[in-house]
């Protein structure tokens, strides 16, 4: 691998900062007693927490700062490279190939974390931010509704050559689920908009263009799952191992479907005297059972790959190893929050986001590694 060489999906390295820099601020929000509204850091007085306490939050707050700050540096880098590539790369060729077009939606799901970190980990340090939350409710819709009608429109683009081109049906893989995967952190980030909006137009705006993206990302996702279990089970072996992260993709789709309607829900209930307690509960939990045995399947599926592989080689899809575990961080928060306050999950969610901090690492010292011409990895 060159510096010159560059793919869309490297912006799963910039998604996995992002969703990093939210773990912290989706455990304090979930598990620390706070006023009524997000979380921020003017609710935290140290001086009434144990030793331990106190250090678990500096390590949070510290993980949000560095992680928040890797998003956005990543994300103008990437940003960079991504249109000089436009206008000298093959964006021509990937784009007719139904197999490999999936990538071009990496960096809208970046650019629309950009918008989490923002609402969750930069608005936790600055108040005047949080305490003005609903005065960028309307330019944050207004800057979310180009994106979405941006990425729908390159959805429906896709969909379309995949109608209209001749590919091998045999050839699909887990990558196919970047598509239910963008609409979903998109529709993840409407809805809270609808959510935490006070203002009905705006709110209820917000609501509709949610559903519209989501339930069109729900009906990729159930679609394409389906397929993609078709084909495998179909298959005589297992598929290239560059394939393989793509596995656990399902992990982080189910979160963000999850998570929005957990928000719609809120929304409901702002905007409509809902009474949804025991909905809440229902679907988050429903959720984080699914993600528990999947990892575990995944992960077995993925053992070997771990134990022979994964030190020796580096390719950019690699990267989508991230995400799941930061999905299923994420999500036990809420379930911690909605369902039993139990230590385990509490100390699970801690566990599982230092994993995901060291593979974040690992995997951008072999990204570094493969930059330089000595590398001793094989690289791809």
């Amino acid at each position: 691998m060159k510096k010159t060489q560059f793919s869309p999906l490297l912006f799963l390295a910039s998604v996995g900062a992002g969703g990093i820099a939210v773990i912290p601020f989706a455990f304090l929000n979930y598990t620390f007693p706070h006023p009524k509204g997000l979380v921020q850091a003017a609710h935290v007085n140290f001086d009434t927490l144990a030793l331990w306490q106190e250090i678990l939050f500096r390590f949070l707050e510290v993980s949000m700062v560095t992680f928040a700050a890797i998003h956005l540096i990543l994300s103008l880098i990437l940003l960079g490279k991504l249109i000089k590539w436009f206008r000298k790369g093959n964006y021509p060729s990937l784009i007719k190939n139904p197999l490999t077009n999936s990538a071009i939606l990496a960096p809208f799901i970046s650019l629309v974390m950009t918008m989490n970190v923002f609402i969750g980990p930069i608005r936790y340090f600055f108040s005047a931010f949080a305490e003005n939350l609903q005065t960028f409710m309307l330019p944050a819709l207004i800057f979310w509704g180009i994106i979405w009608f941006f990425l729908l429109r390159m959805e429906i683009k896709l969909l379309k050559t995949s109608f209209e081109s001749k590919f091998e049906i045999s050839n699909i893989n887990f990558g196919w689920l970047l598509h239910p995967f963008a609409l979903g952190m998109l529709s993840v980030t409407g809805a809270g908009i609808a959510a935490l909006a006070t203002n009905a137009s705006v709110a209820h705006t917000a609501a509709f263009m949610t559903m519209v993206s989501g339930s069109m990302g729900v009906f990729l996702l159930v679609v394409k799952t389906i397929a993609i279990f078709k084909n495998h089970f179909a298959a005589a072996e297992m598929p290239a191992r560059q394939f393989y992260p793509s596995f656990l993709i399902v992990i982080p789709n189910i979160t963000l479907y999850a998570i929005t309607a957990f928000r719609l829900g809120h929304y409901l209930e702002h905007h409509f005297a809902a009474e949804l307690g025991a909905y809440f509960t229902v679907v988050m939990t429903l959720a984080f059972a699914f993600e528990t045995w999947y990892l575990v399947f995944g992960l077995s599926l993925l053992k070997t790959y771990f134990k022979e592989y994964f030190s020796k080689e580096y390719y950019i899809s690699q990267w989508g190893l991230v995400c799941p575990i930061v999905a299923y961080a994420v999500l036990g928060s809420f379930v911690y929050k909605v369902f039993v306050p139990n230590q385990g999950l509490y100390f699970l969610v801690i566990i599982t986001l230092i994993i995901a901090i060291l593979l974040f690492f690992a995997l951008l010292k072999k990204h570094l590694n493969c930059s330089r011409a000595n590398s001793k990895i094989v690289c791809s």
